[in-house]
């Protein structure tokens, strides 16, 4: 039999977990949070299996969709060794999103297994009565977390927490913010990048800003974002030479490049009209998932541009795409007249 633990853990999932929820866009997060409850079995001596299922159209594989009944039986049915059962359902909106499914999962958390933890994780969730149930259940059995894209400032001290619990490495303030501006707060890239950097320290030492400099390149489409920061500037000379050498040099799509200017247009569209409003900052760049130095330039040059002529911008920039996507006229010369008016309107002065 499954060895029970003497107390209840100091964390959330351990245990006496039942049945946990696990939602949101930051599948990493899921990820960490599945492993933790792995971990907290094993420091209690509880012996486990896991089994997955994935609900997404397509996941069941050759067995054809994953059922209700398929999980649930999983979780009911004793294994082999007697032994406790961890049961992760990925994509678990799509299980229990139908009216015939959902009783079923709401009638288990009223009597869940006690030899087996069922994990639902969820990119999007809806709740409800399941919500209740779960977090209804006695002595701390139902858990939900929400697992969505950390705040950059988090994803900073995210990192370095990672870099030296994870990979034995220091990764101080300065070395932290550039790993961030340069990937975003992604947990997953972050965690990619650090297993490289920890590789890369000097005799296991720290992770420098240097070697997060040298060794954390920009993608051929983080490439293209640099665009943006050049338009901002307002210097139409260096965002032409800069557009010419992306074209020429980098070999990069029109139609990408198409995005990155109606991307910027649009940001500064709603950063204009927001400010003009008397919105916070703060509170305008998190709507427009502003992070890091875009944050402060987008909003600088918001401050100077009136929200009518974002506009204008933002159209121009959408007619540019249409027009490109549908084959009318040059559309290197089309970045290029884009490319002046923004720099031109950034400057306060007539294109």
């Amino acid at each position: 039999m499954a060895k029970k633990a003497a107390e209840k853990p100091k964390g959330p999932l351990g245990p006496h977990s039942r049945m946990v929820l696990l939602h949101g866009k930051e599948e990493f997060l899921q990820t960490l949070y599945t492993d933790q409850l792995k971990s907290a079995l094993a420091e209690a001596g509880v012996e486990f299996d896991v089994a997955r299922f994935d609900a997404a159209p397509g996941g069941g594989g050759a067995g054809g969709p994953v059922r209700p009944a398929d999980v649930l039986d999983e979780c009911r049915s004793m294994s082999l060794m007697q032994i406790h059962k961890v049961v992760i359902v990925d994509h678990a909106e799509e299980l229990v999103k139908g009216e015939a499914a959902r009783p079923l999962f709401e009638r288990y958390a009223q009597h869940p297994a006690e030899s087996a933890t069922l994990v639902l994780r969820a990119g999007t969730w809806h709740k409800g009565k399941l919500d209740k149930l779960i977090e209804a259940m006695p002595d701390g059995g139902g858990v939900i977390i929400k697992c969505d894209e950390v705040p950059v400032a988090k994803a900073v001290a995210w990192a370095g927490d990672r870099a030296q619990r994870r990979y034995g490495r220091t990764l101080d303030a300065r070395a932290a913010q550039l790993l961030v501006d340069r990937l975003g707060p992604d947990l997953a890239r972050i965690d990619s990048e650090l297993s490289k950097l920890s590789c890369a320290a000097e005799g296991g030492g720290a992770i420098s800003a240097e070697l997060v400099r040298e060794l954390v390149g920009l993608s051929r489409e983080e490439e293209v974002w640099e665009i943006q920061r050049v338009l901002l500037s307002g210097h139409a000379e260096a965002a032409l030479d800069m557009l010419r050498q992306l074209l020429t040099v980098s070999k990069v799509p029109t139609v990408l490049l198409r995005f990155a200017y109606a991307d910027l247009c649009r940001k500064l569209h709603g950063a204009a009209r927001g400010l003009a409003a008397g919105m916070p900052p703060g509170v305008v760049g998190k709507a427009l998932r502003l992070w890091g130095d875009s944050m402060s330039a987008v909003l600088d040059a918001a401050r100077r541009m009136p929200p009518d002529r974002a506009a204008e911008l933002l159209r121009l920039a959408v007619d540019a795409d249409f027009r490109g996507k549908t084959g009318q006229g040059e559309e290197e010369l089309a970045l290029e007249v884009l490319t002046v008016r923004i720099t031109s309107a950034l400057a306060g002065r007539a294109a």
